[in-house]
């Protein structure tokens, strides 16, 4: 009897799985109750029904479902708030295009982009990122959107022959009936196909060559230009360098003989006009007088003029395995992160404008990030105090 009543219950609980909104159920086999928007769990669904309880302040709950209420996101520093938080909607700040409120880390992350086969069913805003779904029977998407849906498959005409089906990742292809491409011409018999062939036989004797060989060589002679090409442009780049050090060498022997010193302790002048200290180079000290650290450099990098802006973040973003990814964990910015700039067009662009936002976001403070990934190159296109460096 006991056995009968268990089964029964799980008939009844396939029976009503359907009908069943949160698709669990207590130990009686009652459907679960979701907590609706502005409550959360306070007793998960078990022995009993689910008990609910409203959000407090600093917490929400946007939907339906069987979750606890999570805390609200604050928005970053000079990101407007367009929304404030209440117990049935996040924080709603106001991002530029093409990003988003990421509330799990307070920053402007970029927009996602679906897939081939995938559609937005909501569009990147103030709801969080984009929302994509799997294209449907009967539809497909073909290119990387961001807004756009599933699009319907195309029908092909009575006139027209399908070659391929629709796919979720590509549409249906058609082609006119009357292009006669997969027909094969009638044969009228056997001693004609026997004549034409002994027709279209070579004389004894003559010689082909495979097409794939004769390609093969074309591609060997290719790369055998490309190879001395490339030898001779290095034997040029050496050449020049040699010549440059060597002059370089023959100007400061000449510069110190004209001043009076002696070789150790010489200036070395460059053509813009800086002379570098060599016992301060080889100490890797910073040398007295006008010179002054740079992180004293109080000026603000959202300050810095927009093309010299625009240099130094092509310059990250070339800089290969010293670039703005290096440069973001020098600031103190968490892998995640990182990997959140990445997936835009310009992550060097948005790394710094979201590092511009914070308080105290210096050109000293990037110039000492900066030196620790070692690049001074991009310290000079700041045009910020350089260490070891005298103005004469």
């Amino acid at each position: 009897m006991r056995l009968f009543v268990i089964c029964a219950l799980l008939l009844l609980k396939v029976a009503l799985g359907d009908a069943c909104a949160s698709g669990q159920f207590t130990e009686s086999g009652q459907c679960c109750s979701l907590c609706p928007a502005g409550f959360g769990v306070e007793v998960e669904c078990g022995k009993e029904d689910t008990k609910c309880t409203p959000c407090p302040q600093g917490k929400f709950s946007s939907s339906e479902d069987l979750s606890a209420c999570l805390p609200c996101g604050k928005c970053p520093y000079s990101v407007p708030m367009v929304g404030s938080c209440s117990a049935t909607q996040d924080t709603q700040c106001e991002c530029d295009n093409g990003f988003f409120f990421f509330s799990v880390h307070g920053l402007c992350a970029p927009c996602s982009k679906c897939n081939r086969g995938e559609g937005a069913v909501r569009e990147c805003g103030l709801q969080g990122d984009t929302l994509c779904l799997r294209c449907g029977p009967g539809t497909f998407s073909e290119e990387l959107r961001s807004t756009k849906p599933c699009q319907s498959c195309t029908q092909c005409s009575d006139s027209e022959v399908e070659i391929r089906a629709c796919m979720p990742n590509s549409d249906t292809l058609c082609m006119d009936k009357k292009l006669h491409i997969l027909s094969r011409p009638a044969v009228d018999g056997p001693v004609e196909e026997v004549t034409k062939a002994d027709e279209a036989s070579p004389p004894p004797g003559t010689k082909f060559t495979p097409q794939d060989q004769g390609g093969n060589n074309n591609i060997l002679a290719y790369v055998s230009v490309l190879a001395a090409l490339v030898l001779g442009l290095l034997l040029y780049v050496a050449y020049k360098c040699w010549r440059s050090c060597k002059q370089k060498r023959a100007l400061s022997k000449a510069r110190a003989a004209e001043l009076g010193t002696s070789p150790e302790g010489e200036k070395l002048q460059s053509d813009s006009g800086v002379f570098l200290d060599s016992h301060s180079l080889q100490d890797n000290q910073p040398s007295k007088g006008t010179k002054r650290d740079s992180r004293q450099d109080n000026r603000l990098y959202v300050n810095l003029p927009p093309h010299r802006q625009e240099e130094v973040e092509r310059l990250l973003q070339e800089g290969g395995g010293r670039g703005w990814r290096q440069l973001g964990a020098a600031l103190g910015y968490e892998p995640e992160q990182l990997d959140l700039f990445g997936r835009g067009e310009a992550p060097a662009h948005t790394l710094l404008s979201n590092w511009a936002q914070k308080e105290g976001s210096t050109l000293g403070l990037l110039c000492s990030a900066l030196a620790r990934i070692e690049r001074p190159d991009v310290v000079t296109a700041l045009n910020c105090p350089a260490q070891g460096v005298s103005v004469v």
